[in-house]
């Protein structure tokens, strides 16, 4: 019997929603506490945490087990993702996972056939499933001790980023390096859910309507080629042909030289 998981659309996630609207509104003193310094670490941190922490540690390697790495480093990945506030590594492999199981479906937390804001913010501020529902998902995490650690305090590594960054740059370095870094990693990373089942080209005839987008490819460090993921999700490395690029494939075959990635799965023509 197949177990039904939708998100509830009668029921708002009030304190995603008020944690969002803090983010957002940060952003808003951007432009009073600008230097080219801070827009460096932006960028700088926007790769460590999205780039490192959410395609490469959350992604690639947790979600589909595309290689393996040494459980220190598989935690300093993980740790960097939840930088990012998008949730728990139980939470966002769970999700991620149920979007690769009913892609485009009713079941499918960010279903596209609802439409582009759906599938981009909209899905996020309504009630979730369960997370026991969840956990059926992620029995290669649970009980894992430092997981389930972050499950639950993951919210107080960012806390302790924050006063960091007051400490070193002032209320600058809080605004760049955490309002700022988070809209723009927020936005990066849903636009995989959105755009990349709207604009562009398929190479491969999957039974959803993902495609591959150049652009996004290049804010997400590789995740833009969707349609290829789609077809092949256990590959780490997404950009298929020779012009699509992919930096977190690339940032793979360092750790291989490095001693610290094997059993790398990658799709073969």
């Amino acid at each position: 019997m197949t177990t039904t998981i939708e998100i509830d659309q009668s029921k708002l996630n009030f304190p995603i929603i008020v944690s969002l609207t803090i983010t957002h509104l940060g952003v808003l003193f951007a432009p009073f506490t600008f230097s080219w310094s801070l827009l460096a670490l932006t960028i700088f941190l926007h790769w460590l945490t999205c780039g490192l922490g959410i395609t490469l540690g959350y992604h690639r390697l947790l979600s589909h087990r595309s290689f393996k790495t040494p459980k220190w480093v598989e935690y300093i990945l993980t740790t960097l993702g939840t930088l990012t506030i998008q949730g728990s590594p139980i939470d966002w492999v769970g999700f991620h996972r149920l979007h690769h199981k009913y892609s485009d479906t009713a079941q499918d937390p960010h279903n596209n056939e609802k439409g582009f804001w759906w599938s981009h913010i909209s899905w996020i501020l309504h009630q979730s499933p369960s997370e026991e529902k969840i956990r059926k998902l992620t029995g290669d995490l649970n009980g894992d001790p430092y997981y389930e650690f972050l499950h639950r305090f993951f919210p107080l590594f960012q806390l302790a980023s924050i006063v960091f960054f007051y400490l070193v740059a002032g209320w600058g370095g809080v605004v760049w390096g955490v309002f700022v870094r988070l809209v723009l990693t927020y936005h990066s990373t849903w636009l995989v859910n959105s755009a990349t089942h709207k604009f562009g080209y398929r190479n491969f005839d999957c039974q959803d309507s993902s495609v591959n987008c150049w652009w996004v490819a290049v804010l997400t460090y590789g995740e833009g080629w969707h349609n290829n993921h789609h077809a092949h999700p256990h590959s780490a490395r997404h950009g298929l042909k020779w012009w699509e690029l992919d930096l977190t494939w690339t940032a793979v075959r360092v750790l291989e030289l490095l001693g610290l990635a094997s059993n790398i799965r990658t799709y073969k023509a």
